[in-house]
């Protein structure tokens, strides 16, 4: 009679261990603090990121039942929770040999996790309208004698360069110096404020020189049209300090902590399937931008129609 009621103690705890422990991408899914479900996602400071975010985190959490916390950084900072262990993912990596080689190969606290499908360029933009009234201006060289029409309270007496944020990926100072063009690098400080600067420059006819890129919603609203640089080849931009080439085409990709692509469970595998086009993030960050969306509202418009999409997203 003790054998068997010991028996039956040992059955019931062992049942009650299995039923409290969850299933093992329960435990699997832990983030990079070790809280079972909870995906930290790195959000980069620009719309198309914000954009991809947006999806990502509502199918982790209406389809997976995952909790997202969003992780709002600049690029090199959102590297640095891979080590800190307070970010599992960044979704769009716009190459970033340097971090790879130091986060990836040296400290391996983060690995790839494939590309997102996204397409990314990255140059130097001036409004329709001066192509128009000269035409030779898409050519670098030709820039040195425009110098005077991009002057600016802020240039110093040089042609102005207007750039983004300083944390964006960007060869442009050091561009300007080793052509030997007469301008000056002047930081807008955000996405948003290149996006006000096209629009009066376009809207007014004013003119603009300015860092710009794709995937980008803007380029639906108005047409901007790209500066020959020249041209890009493989090493070219090797060293930053003497480039004179244009920048690479980008295939982006996504990197993940390596702690998460152990234990990262169903999200994991789902970050690794989710891949889209160039046209799917902009339609959402259309949406954030222009129609006022919350991201969560933008990325369930995406989600209802695009089924036959982020399907294949989702683990079996």
């Amino acid at each position: 009679m003790r054998i068997r009621l010991l028996a039956g103690v040992l059955t019931l705890a062992l049942a009650m261990t299995a039923c409290s422990g969850g299933s093992s991408d329960d435990a699997a899914g832990a983030g990079a603090g070790g809280d079972a479900k909870i995906v930290r996602l790195a959000v980069n400071p620009w719309i198309g990121y914000e954009a991809s975010a947006a999806v990502v985190a509502y199918l982790l959490e209406h389809e997976l039942g995952y909790k997202v916390e969003k992780i709002e950084s600049g690029e090199a900072d959102s590297w640095k929770g891979f080590e800190k262990g307070t970010v599992d993912v960044v979704l769009e990596n716009w190459s970033h040999p340097e971090l790879k080689k130091e986060y990836i190969e040296e400290k391996k606290v983060a690995v790839s996790a494939g590309q997102n499908g996204n397409k990314g360029v990255i140059g130097w933009y001036v409004p329709e309208w001066m192509v128009r009234k000269y035409p030779d201006i898409t050519n670098w060289e030709n820039l040195r004698k425009y110098k005077d029409l991009f002057k600016t309270d802020k240039s110093d007496g040089l042609g102005q360069f207007l750039a983004g944020d300083k944390s964006f990926v960007t060869n442009d100072e050091a561009l300007i110096r080793n052509l030997g063009l007469p301008y000056k690098v002047v930081y807008s400080g955000s996405e948003d404020a290149l996006i006000a600067a096209a629009r009066k420059a376009t809207e007014n006819e004013t003119p603009l020189l300015m860092y710009f890129y794709e995937p980008q919603w803007l380029f639906s609203q108005l047409k901007l049209v790209k500066i020959n640089l020249p041209p890009y080849s493989i090493g070219c931009d090797s060293n930053p300090k003497t480039v004179k080439c244009d920048y690479p085409p980008y295939l982006l990709d996504k990197i993940v902590s390596a702690k998460f692509a152990k234990s990262g469970g169903k999200a994991y595998e789902f970050i690794k399937n989710f891949v889209w086009t160039n046209d799917d993030q902009n339609a959402v960050a259309y949406d954030m931008a222009e129609n006022k969306m919350s991201a969560e509202a933008a990325a369930r418009k995406w989600v209802e129609a695009n089924k036959i999409v982020w399907q294949d997203w989702i683990p079996a």
